[in-house]
């Protein structure tokens, strides 16, 4: 299975695509200095196969690496997913 990680700035959204099929996306709202995660996706039928954490992963790598953003989790799920990872609460906006 081919695994292909995308940022699609045109769309304000990192996708997660298996075989090409869309399986997982995060979309965002970017204001001033903060980029706000307002909603993650997995496919249904792909629920709880670690692809929403893929996705956030390499979303929340690509903003640390690349921009200067403080990150505002608006979705349940990247919460969830900072809750799962303190060491990386140093990007959430106070």
């Amino acid at each position: 299975m081919a695994h292909e990680l995308i940022h699609d700035t045109a769309a304000n959204r990192y996708v997660l695509r298996v075989d090409g099929a869309l399986v997982s996306a995060a979309d965002y709202v970017v204001r001033d200095n903060s980029i706000s995660f307002n909603h993650t996706f997995t496919d249904p039928k792909l629920r709880g196969s670690g692809y929403a954490d893929e996705v956030v992963t390499f979303a929340v790598d690509d903003v640390e690496k690349n921009t200067g953003y403080r990150v505002v989790p608006m979705c349940w799920y990247v919460g969830q997913w900072f809750d799962k990872h303190p060491e990386r609460t140093n990007l959430l906006e106070r």
